[in-house]
């Protein structure tokens, strides 16, 4: 039988902010997409995108420093710290609410380019999809079952805190952004000083 994980320290905004000057080698990881990280993220954070996390878990669980998990909201981020923790890692935080806590505590942001994040797509093509299937409707009563296809799988997304759709739009050109090189992301994490 295996250890239950430890609990999750979550930090707020301005508690990440006082770690960062008490603690200037703390290392910041965001975990979004490419894509999502060049439309605005932290100063000094290191992109590493949840869904290469897990192939470079073993070098990024020997930093020494305290590592603050970032994301949009916090779920990726939760995601993240399972994966880390069950490489033995333990210096980690968790940026509470993510980028959205972070923008609305007015924290300064670096934006690259200009990108809706996925939420805000997600919120788009659910949104388009229903309304579509809708106005179909009138003509074609079954496509009304369209809209409860895409209200179910919203309604199973929030309980089970994942998201398909959010999941298959991450794989979009437009989200990738410019190519994410993870080896020199893990090599400059364990060498750099965070430019802050």
């Amino acid at each position: 039988m295996t250890a239950p994980l430890p609990t999750s320290v979550r930090l707020r905004p301005s508690e990440v902010q006082q770690l960062i000057a008490a603690e200037p080698t703390t290392r910041l990881i965001d975990v979004r997409t490419t894509g999502e990280f060049e439309g605005g993220h932290i100063s000094g954070a290191y992109n590493v995108p949840l869904d290469t996390l897990g192939e470079h878990r073993e070098e990024i669980s020997r930093l020494a420093a305290p590592v603050v998990l970032v994301c949009q909201s916090g779920a990726r981020a939760a995601k993240a710290e399972d994966t880390l923790r069950l490489s033995g890692m333990d210096n980690i935080r968790i940026l509470e609410g993510g980028m959205n806590a972070w923008s609305t505590a007015g924290a300064p942001v670096r934006t690259v380019k200009e990108r809706w994040g996925l939420e805000r797509q997600v919120r788009l093509v659910a949104g388009s999809i229903v309304l579509a299937a809708i106005v179909v409707s009138i003509w074609v009563p079954a496509a009304r079952f369209v809209a409860g296809f895409v209200g179910a799988g919203l309604t199973f997304a929030a309980l089970s805190n994942t998201c398909a759709m959010g999941m298959l739009l991450s794989k979009l050109p437009y989200n990738r952004g410019a190519a994410c090189d993870i080896d020199d992301v893990v090599r400059r994490l364990r060498v750099e000083t965070p430019a802050r």
